[in-house]
């Protein structure tokens, strides 16, 4: 008898990301597991457009999240809606999933659409997600370059040999 295991954290935000048609792009540690790393992460990171259109969707869908400001004084007044989102750029929430970091722009290659070009598909039961390419996330972890970070180019470079040694056969 095999049992289903629930959602995780990242299918549970991406539904609700995908239920609104946000344009959005898993990178960090889920686009790292999404590769085949076994790694875990406790946080869900992702890169969105910022078109004006895209900006409302995700403030619905936000709001559905039940985010609030992660580090912030409880009570801190904040505005969740597509102004709000325009006028910042990376932020740290907390949902009712869990820890979600939204990046407008990510150092040091740039915003969504430097990032989806080279994007990778990916199919967790009914959703499509997609993520920033393996070569992309290398670039991330060695600019960074914390020490999980290093641990991860391990992961990550061990992924990108297999990868190439089977397109080679």
């Amino acid at each position: 008898m095999s049992e289903e295991l629930p959602p995780s954290k990242l299918e549970r935000i991406a539904t609700v990301l995908c239920a609104h048609h946000v344009e959005f792009l898993v990178i960090g540690g889920q686009a790292e597991w999404l590769f085949g790393s076994p790694r875990i992460t406790f946080d869900v990171d992702l890169c969105y457009r910022r078109s004006p259109e895209n900006l409302r969707r995700l403030a619905a869908a936000l709001t559905e999240l039940d985010i609030s400001l992660r580090g912030a004084p409880p009570g801190l007044p904040f505005i969740l809606d597509a102004r709000t989102l325009e006028m910042g750029n990376n932020f740290t929430f907390n949902s009712k999933f869990g820890d979600l970091d939204l990046l407008g722009y990510v150092e040091p290659l740039g915003a969504y659409e430097q990032l989806a070009a080279a994007r990778e598909t990916y199919q967790i039961g009914p959703l499509t997600l997609h993520t920033l390419s393996l070569p992309h996330l290398l670039t991330i972890k060695r600019h960074i370059n914390r020490h999980k970070d290093q641990e991860s180019i391990y992961q990550l470079l061990a992924i990108q040999r297999i990868r190439n040694e089977q397109s080679s056969t």
